[in-house]
């Protein structure tokens, strides 16, 4: 039987891979704290991966595959010094966010990165990321190593594409928020999809993992559509809502996928090497169906990790209007 290590395996993206991994027929062990229950009919081993003897029950356990998605570039590079002698394929899910370009429009895998985090660096989330890749290169021909962009799907507790769902379902005939949307554009990739690519053959290299690029006006358009909004949607420009502490991308009080005008590289990345791979592209309708149907579930007017509330948002309309 396959004997699959998922570094992780009770969070949203390593929960997936974990179910992934144990349905074709693995035996899936998770290491993470324990905090969060593992997929059923997987096994968790509880460790704190910042501590020295994390590995101590594993180490010595023959692994078919290792995947890791951690952020923090020493936890990766412990996991591949420790596990990488017993390890046939090493799997390190990356993000776009490790380049260093966001610039240049259709940039491919070989686009340059951020120089590796140096200590001091524990926040800079592509710099982690770029580090984390050092590390793993290491396993040559045995390591893949995947950089997806925006991932979207059900369950997705970043909010960021699950929040324009919310916020034009729970309008109605009501107006709502939106960036500028002349040039700006959105890409992400269904969970689905990077799940099946992350728990499929055992291939090695690099391969940014993304869906194709967007305009934004369409997406937000389509996600309307599914939503059945029928009121105004009210564009405002970056300097005002910059000036009304809104911010870009992420995170409280923001506009998910609203990007800075001078990244007009991030959004339009190149995938041609993702789709010769065979990697599945969902039509972004259906993605778009089920994250709705899962905001209705979860409520669309419950606390969000990104985004507005429906009362910051109307403060913000009325004084748009004045």
């Amino acid at each position: 039987m396959t004997q699959v290590l998922v570094l992780g395996g009770t969070g949203w993206l390593s929960g997936r891979i974990a179910e992934r991994w144990r349905d074709a027929g693995a035996q899936v062990t998770c290491l993470a704290r324990g905090r969060r229950t593992a997929p059923e009919g997987t096994v968790l081993v509880s460790g704190d991966r910042d501590q020295p003897d994390v590995y101590d029950r594993l180490r010595e356990q023959h692994w078919d595959e290792v995947v890791d998605v951690s952020r923090h570039a020493q936890q990766v590079c412990e996991a591949v010094n420790v596990l990488g002698d017993s390890t046939d394929h090493f799997t390190y899910v990356s993000s776009m966010s490790a380049h260093s370009d966001d610039v240049t429009v259709g940039l491919d895998e070989s686009g340059p990165l951020h120089a590796a985090a140096q200590s001091g660096d524990e926040y800079d989330y592509g710099a982690q990321k770029a580090a984390a890749e050092q590390a793993v290169r290491a396993l040559g021909e045995r390591a893949l190593i995947v950089r997806p962009g925006l991932i979207a799907g059900d369950g997705d507790p970043s909010d960021r594409f699950g929040y324009w769902a919310a916020a034009f379902a729970r309008a109605g005939a009501d107006p709502v928020l939106v960036p500028t949307l002349d040039d700006r554009f959105a890409q992400v990739i269904d969970i689905d999809d990077l799940v099946e690519l992350l728990a499929g053959d055992r291939r090695s290299g690099i391969l940014n993992a993304n869906g194709e690029s967007r305009p934004l006006a369409d997406v937000l358009g389509r996600i309307r559509s599914a939503a059945g909004h029928t009121g105004e949607v009210v564009e405002a420009a970056d300097e005002w809502l910059l000036e009304h502490d809104v911010q870009y991308w992420m995170g409280e009080r923001s506009l998910p996928l609203w990007l800075p005008a001078d990244m007009p590289g991030f959004a339009r990345r190149d995938n041609t090497a993702y789709k010769a791979s065979g990697g599945r592209l969902t039509p972004i309708d259906d993605t778009i169906r089920r994250v709705l149907q899962d905001e209705r579930a979860r409520g669309l007017d419950r606390e969000r990790s990104a985004g507005l509330s429906r009362a910051e948002e109307r403060a913000l309309l009325l004084e748009l209007a004045e």
